[in-house]
């Protein structure tokens, strides 16, 4: 069980070292928002395998928040990036 989380723990330190580089270097603010997205879902992910490791659920509650978060901060950027963007139609 110890290599296990040794495993998802490191794994779970590179995606969130690659989201931090994408957010500091991304060439575009949807990319930074992006991997903010990313970033926020490696957090719910490793408190999420903290909680099944621990088998203590005093966390769930945050895990419940982080994600809707989470969702709702995506669909709002996504519905944002549609209304920015020029659609094929509209050419003036």
């Amino acid at each position: 069980m110890t290599a296990v989380a040794i495993v998802v723990t490191s794994l779970l330190a590179v995606g969130a070292g690659l989201a931090l580089i994408r957010i500091v270097r991304g060439p575009s603010v949807l990319d930074r928002i992006v991997a903010t997205d990313v970033l926020l879902a490696v957090i719910v992910m490793a408190l999420a395998t903290e909680a099944a490791f621990s088998r203590d659920a005093t966390v769930l509650p945050i895990l419940a928040v982080l994600s809707i978060l989470g969702f709702t901060g995506a669909v709002s950027v996504a519905r944002f990036a549609i209304r920015r963007s020029p659609s094929a139609g509209d050419r003036s």
